[in-house]
């Protein structure tokens, strides 16, 4: 196992130094699994704060952006794509996200970020008509590009 890069030889934290790193191209994808009553569910179509799934959507973008502002050590990039994706199932409303930039160090935070923001702007816009919803599966699928290569999940579930 490689060491913790964000950790000096003193086991500080520090930012790692990614300035000798060559810009490539790189992606990630993300999920998570707001659960919902279905008979809330049902009820979404008519929320009086609007169409919770698109506001999701767009907060996910939002957030992707400004993922250096959130998690202290990560690296501002330059995203050339943020996408979210929501879409109602039987037990809830299932979030993905896919995040690219050309950059010396990766996306993985972003797109993880954009779904979990995402997730948390349906639980806001849907809390006025049940406390009981969960946010659960928050999980990265899928990186390319870099030092490491790809690596995708071997298993897609919530």
């Amino acid at each position: 196992m490689s060491k913790l890069s964000h950790y000096d030889e003193s086991g500080s934290p520090r930012m790692v130094d990614v300035t000798e790193k060559p810009p490539t191209r790189r992606t990630a994808r993300a999920r998570a699994f707001v659960r919902i009553r279905p008979e809330i569910l049902a009820r979404l179509p008519e929320n009086p704060k609007g169409d919770p799934l698109e506001v999701a959507r767009l907060a996910g973008i939002m957030a992707a952006k400004k993922t250096a502002e959130l998690i202290p050590l990560c690296h501002p990039l330059p995203i050339t794509h943020a996408d979210v994706t929501v879409q109602i199932e039987d037990a809830g409303v299932r979030i993905e996200t896919s995040v690219a930039t050309t950059a010396p160090t990766g996306v993985e935070m972003e797109a993880l970020t954009a779904a979990s923001v995402a997730a948390l702007t349906v639980y806001d816009m849907v809390k006025a008509l049940d406390k009981s919803i969960e946010i659960t599966g928050i999980h990265l699928l899928e990186k390319t590009g870099g030092k490491s290569g790809s690596w995708r999940r071997e298993r897609e579930s919530d």
